[in-house]
């Protein structure tokens, strides 16, 4: 079972998959093989553009019998399981971004993408089996349980609940 574990730069996918692995979970992280597909650089936007059909085509080759979680903000445009989404508020995220050493411009763009659920949608052109979980305030050993919760019962899928799009309203300009 492949399932990916995406959301917003800054909202704690890399924490949590650290501790999955520690946990004795099979974890692909894309950035660590990302570059294989790279088809070009975005100098406005300061990131790698993707040839994302070759990444998914190199994700569906991978014969998995046990769990692979696929973590990375763009594993939810590939050919998985189900799909875990991690999501924080704008203003946490914010905080987060900035202490990574982010410029202004980036965080801005990366903070009206979670408000407007940009990941949501994009995985829902492609999957059903899809998990919220707002990372906000909590620790992350509450949302690894949660995550070994979800791979082990796969629950109904639980999405479209967090809403952020006051804050974009609130900080519209």
């Amino acid at each position: 079972m492949k399932i990916a574990l995406t959301g917003t730069p800054g909202v704690g996918k890399s924490s949590v998959a650290d501790i999955l692995e520690k946990k004795g979970y099979k974890i692909l992280r894309i950035k660590d093989i990302v570059d294989k597909f790279v088809v070009g650089y975005d100098e406005e936007r300061q990131s790698k553009i993707v040839d994302e059909e070759k990444l998914d085509e190199y994700i569906r080759k991978i014969e998995e019998k046990d769990v692979l979680i696929i973590e990375g903000h763009l594993s939810h445009l590939l050919s998985v399981d189900g799909v875990i989404l991690l999501r924080c508020h704008p203003e946490e995220l914010k905080k987060r971004l900035e202490k990574k050493g982010w410029d202004k411009r980036k965080i801005r763009e990366n903070l009206e993408a979670e408000a407007l659920d940009i990941i949501l949608q994009r995985a829902l052109e492609k999957h059903k089996k899809i998990w919220e979980i707002d990372t906000t305030s909590r620790k992350v050993e509450e949302i690894v349980k949660e995550i070994e919760e979800i791979i082990k019962k796969q629950p109904p899928p639980n999405y479209g609940k967090i809403d952020y799009s006051n804050w974009l309203m609130e900080n519209a300009g």
